[in-house]
């Protein structure tokens, strides 16, 4: 029975190990900065200039608006696509454009689908609210989209290989610095 209960706890420090492991990072976005940060351990590793919705927040089916709060990356697509590669009803279409290309504003590059953990934000996959790549990268840092949260093609192709399915998500009405602890100073050791 002994080495039973051994191999249990064993097998039970493997998991929350793993678990642990996977779950380092959270992806905070800031609707007043229009910028998303990647966290771990307290840290930024990672910011990037968003657009959420020009609309304003909310989660109600057809306001257009971006929802808040907590939130997970429940899948994601565009593995190995070209950046600018059109993803329409989330399939790649064969088609590349450009940067700005005029009067195109399909979703490009890759897609984090999200998966509201909250009354507030119970919708966001139904709606299709997705952290993804856009044509329309001049508007980037602007509230421009129709719900979702967009970014330049390089940093979401970045950002999508950095995270996981099951990494948090935050969309916040906080600036993104109030995610962040105060770094206190510290005492250099000096030479005499």
């Amino acid at each position: 029975m002994a080495k039973r209960s051994s191999l249990f706890a064993v097998v039970a420090g493997l998991l929350v190990t793993t678990a642990t492991a996977f779950a380092a990072g959270e992806i905070i976005v800031s609707v007043p900065d229009q910028e998303l940060g990647l966290i771990e351990r307290g840290k930024t590793i990672a910011r990037y200039p968003v657009s959420t919705s020009k609309f304003g927040i909310g989660d109600g089916v057809g306001t257009y608006r971006t929802p808040k709060g907590a939130m997970y990356v429940s899948e994601k697509l565009g593995d190995g696509l070209p950046a600018g590669a059109v993803i329409k009803s989330r399939i790649a279409t064969g088609e590349v454009i450009a940067a700005n290309a005029p009067g195109r504003d399909p979703i490009v590059s890759r897609l984090l689908w999200l998966r509201g953990k909250e009354g507030q934000n119970q919708h966001a996959r139904d709606r299709c609210i997705y952290i993804h790549g856009t044509a329309e990268e001049k508007l980037i840092g602007r509230r421009a989209s129709f719900g979702c949260i967009r970014m330049k093609s390089k940093d979401v192709i970045e950002l999508y290989n950095r995270v996981h399915i099951g990494t948090p998500v935050n969309i916040s009405e906080k600036r993104l610095a109030e995610f962040l602890p105060v770094e206190e100073p510290t005492l250099l050791a000096r030479q005499d």
